[in-house]
Formats: structure tokens, sequence, C-alpha cells
């Protein structure tokens, strides 16, 4: 499948992923929001009818206490009124008021019944048969009754006017039972839906605090609610009554507990999904590297073969003179591509027992120094044939390391072979290789003027296999396993390695060791 092909797919469904995670993340959202808008309005409709049970049952202590008294005070006044009422207008017969014995003043209810069906009076009341003394009897038991109305309207009227002149003076404290406010509160809370804890305090208007719910606390105080109470007294006698909930937050995403799984699923499927496209372009990077690692693999095993398959042909056909000479130079030259092609097999084994951790270290103390410059001078020759030149510049005071001499020499050899293989075309080679002691390490770098690396094919370089592309040309050979290879050897040896590369321009190998103390 092309690449391109597995990025359009890729792309389509990590779209299609995200969408679906973002959707189901609005409608939470959205869901969150509109049980909040219930809970608000809910809370709302509880603290206005708590605050308007708060004022009817004030109005109706002050009902019960100042018409009690009232009656008292006006109770003689009113008896007397009704017996001259009775004498006035002839009620009373031999002693007996119509009432019965006792000299009581007829009911309102009596009176009424009275006044609106004359048949039904006792005969006690009907002196005559007259229809003139019927009639002034009813229009008097009417006048009792309008002024019997119009003293308890007044009598009403006296107490609205006592609630409005006086209640409000008296502090909230005394006005208000905070125990009864509490039970109302919890009473209209849990007929509105709501039965979760609360804390409450009520407060002046100015703010100054009149009273605190014994298990008050400070959670939750993002989300207060409000409410006036004796919304229709003066302004500076009003209180307020605040409320919050200690547990809003698991009372709201309560109602979509039952969506966090569907995001939880989705998320863990859009991480297998990126993790299943890693490996896929991960195995397709492989396959790829694998196809060059073959085809370089393929072109560097024809040359020695092909060499010594002719050296072969040449020994077998007669008709070639088989003089000393010519028989050494074949020798040479079948030896010398037996030996490559060794190399080359060798080379690949010994990246096959790194991977598998069996290779044995045969470690010994060494003067880096003169490791370096044994190096050099092997390649002195090879550098001034391409124009250039190899400059060291040994610094380290102490250059002791404890290494595998062989790996290591491998190490400095393979970063030199490089420099020189990927020279620049324009220009000869120019080699600096530099030591340096570092605190408790051991530094050494080798530089060049080459061809230098791009930026993106930098933390590639050391893989195995990997080379960097040059195209259809194969003029430097390798199988991209000599990079490898000495980040191996330096690992192993507890060392680092670092690259610092310009296209166009050079690289630079650093490599920092740890040192021997005395």
């Amino acid at each position: 499948m092309k690449k391109r092909t597995i990025w359009i797919i890729a792309t389509v469904m990590g779209l299609s992923f995200l969408a679906l995670l973002f959707l189901q993340l609005k409608y939470i959202d959205a869901m969150v929001k509109m049980k909040k808008e219930q809970f608000d309005e809910s809370v709302n409709k509880a603290l206005y009818q708590a605050s308007r049970n708060l004022e009817l049952n004030e109005t109706l202590r002050y009902l019960e206490k100042d018409v009690a008294v009232s009656e008292r005070n006006s109770l003689h006044k009113d008896s007397v009124n009704k017996n001259d009422s009775n004498e006035k207008f002839g009620l009373h017969t031999q002693g007996k008021n119509v009432a019965g014995d006792k000299g009581m003043m007829p009911s309102s209810f009596e009176l009424k019944t009275l006044a609106m069906n004359p048949a039904t009076m006792p005969k006690a009341m009907i002196l005559t048969n007259d229809k003139n003394a019927i009639s002034e009897a009813t229009k008097s038991l009417r006048e009792i009754i309008k002024n019997r109305y119009l003293y308890q309207k007044a009598l009403l009227d006296e107490v609205v006017y006592s609630i409005l002149y006086t209640a409000s003076d008296k502090p909230l404290r005394e006005r208000i039972n905070f125990k009864l406010l509490d039970q109302d509160l919890k009473t209209e809370l849990m007929n509105n839906g709501i039965n979760i804890p609360y804390h409450f305090t009520v407060t002046t208007q100015s703010g100054r605090e009149v009273y605190k719910c014994p298990d008050y606390s400070d959670e939750g105080q993002e989300f207060i609610y409000s409410q006036i109470l004796f919304r229709n007294d003066p302004l500076n006698k009003t209180g307020v009554i605040n409320v919050h909930f200690p547990d809003i937050n698991s009372y709201i995403f309560s109602s979509v507990k039952f969506a966090i799984p569907s995001i939880v699923f989705t998320f863990v499927l859009l991480i297998t999904f990126i993790f299943t496209i890693v490996v896929i372009f991960r195995q397709k990077r492989f396959t790829e590297v694998k196809n060059d690692f073959i085809n370089n693999m393929t072109h560097e095993l024809k040359t020695p073969i092909s060499s010594i398959s002719l050296a072969a042909q040449m020994l077998n056909d007669e008709s070639v003179t088989k003089s000393p000479v010519m028989m050494k130079h074949l020798g040479t030259v079948i030896n010398d591509e037996s030996k490559r092609l060794r190399f080359l097999v060798d080379k690949v084994l010994q990246t096959s027992l790194f991977d598998r951790k069996k290779v044995i270290f045969k470690k010994k103390e060494l003067n880096l120094n003169e490791l370096i410059d044994n190096v050099a001078n092997t390649f002195t020759l090879r550098v001034e044939h391409t124009g250039g030149h190899i400059k060291t510049e040994l610094n380290a005071v102490n250059p002791t390391i404890y290494v595998d001499e062989m790996h290591f020499t491998n190490v400095i050899f393979n970063l030199i072979d490089n420099a020189v293989k990927y020279k620049h075309p324009d220009r000869g080679v120019e080699l600096v290789i530099k030591t340096w002691n570092d605190k408790d390490r051991l530094c050494f770098s080798i530089s060049d003027n080459g061809i230098g690396i791009k930026k993106e094919n930098l933390k590639k370089i050391f893989d195995k296999f990997y080379r960097v592309h040059t195209g259809n040309l194969h003029n430097v050979k390798g199988f991209g396993l000599g990079l490898a290879y000495v980040k191996n050897i330096i690992e192993v040896h507890k060392g680092e390695i670092h690259v610092e590369s310009e296209k166009g321009t050079g690289t630079s190998f650093i490599i920092i060791l740890p040192i021997i103390k005395n």
C-alpha cells in the first residue's frame, strides 16, 4: 500500500474519531448546563417559597397576638353595647333575650338569619302582627351586623398597620425563627426535587452576618444562591439568606455518569488507532530499510563474487598463459576478495550478535591519544590522496580508558572512514581530531568538511541498515551498519555519542567516555 494512501486513511479515521469524541464532549457539556439551569431554577423557587412562608408565619403570629389583645380590651365595652342595643330595640321579653336564658347577644349568623327571614323569629320577639314593627326589627338587626363587620374590619386594619410600622423595627434575629426557616427550606428543596446537603447564612442587607448554620463549611461557595427576606420592608431592614451546596458538582455530574464510559472507550479506541498507525508506518519504514539493505548487500557482494569468479575462469581457461606473475596476481585477487567477502558477512553477523547481546569484550586500559594517533596515521595516505589533510589536537591530560581494543579501534576507524567516503566532491577531505578532558570525562571529536547530513536524517543515522538516500548512486559502499555498530560499542562502554551536522558544510561526531581514576 502506498504511503499516501495510508496517510489518507489515517487522516480520515483520525478526524472521525476526533469528531466523535468532540460530539460526545459537547453532548455532556450541554447536559451539564441543562442540569445546572434546572438546579438553579429549583433552588430559586425553593428560596422564594421559604421566604414567603417566613413572612406568612410572622403575619400569623401578629394576628394571633394582636387580635387576642384587642378582643380582651374590647370585651366589656362590646357587652355593654350589645345590652344597650337589645334594650333599645325591644329584644328582651320577660327578662329573657332571643338567644335564651343566658342573656347573651345572638351570634352574627343568628342575627343574619332573623334579619333575612322574620318568620323564623321566636314568638317572644313578635310583639304584634304589625308589619311596620317587623320591618323595624329587621332594619335594626341589619344595622347590628353592619356595625359588627365594621368593627372587625377596623380590628384587622389595626393589626396590619401594626405589622407595617412596628415589625420592621425589630432586629432580624427576633423576627426569624431560624430552626423553622431551616425546616421550611429543606421541605421546599425536597418539593423541588433537591435532596442534597446545604449550608446557609442569614445576613443584613449591608452584609453583616446574623446567623450561620451549625455545620457550615466553605466548600461549594463558588455557587451561592441568595434570596431577600421581608422584601416589602424598607431596604435597610430587609435580610438576605445565602445558600450553597457542598456536593453540587457531584449532583450535577451524576446525570452524565452514563456517558463517561463511552468517552473512555472512544479515547481508548483513538489511542489504539494511533498506535496501530504508528506501527504500520514503522513496519513500512522497516520494510523500506530492509529492501535498501538487501539492495546494498546484493550490490556489495556482487563485486567480490564477480572478481573471484573472473579469477577462477582465468585459471580454468587454457588459452590464458599461466605465468608465475599471472598466477600470483590471480591468487592475490582471490585472497583479497575472499577477505572482503568475509568482512562483509562478519559485519552482518556482529550486528546480529549485538541484538542478542552475545558479544564478549576483552577490556583493558588504553591511551586514547595513542590509539587515535595510530588510526590517523593509517588514513594519512588515503586522505592526502583526496587532496586533504588530517589534523590531530590531542589535548587530553588524562587519556586512559578501559575498553576493548579491537572494537574501540573499529569505532574510530568507522568514523574516519565515513568522513573519507562522504567527502564533498569539489574539495579534499579536511579532518580534525581532538581529545580533551571535561571534569571526570574524556572526550574526543572527529570533524570533517564533507557533504553533511540533513537535520531530518540526524536522528536516524544510528538506526540499523539506515543510509541517507543518495538516489540511484552507489559510489559509497556499505550496509548502513557502521554507525549502528559505533553507537552500540560506545553505549556498552558507558559512553555517549552526539552528532552535529549541516548540509553541504560538514559533520562532527563527539564521543564522551568515563576515565579511569587512580
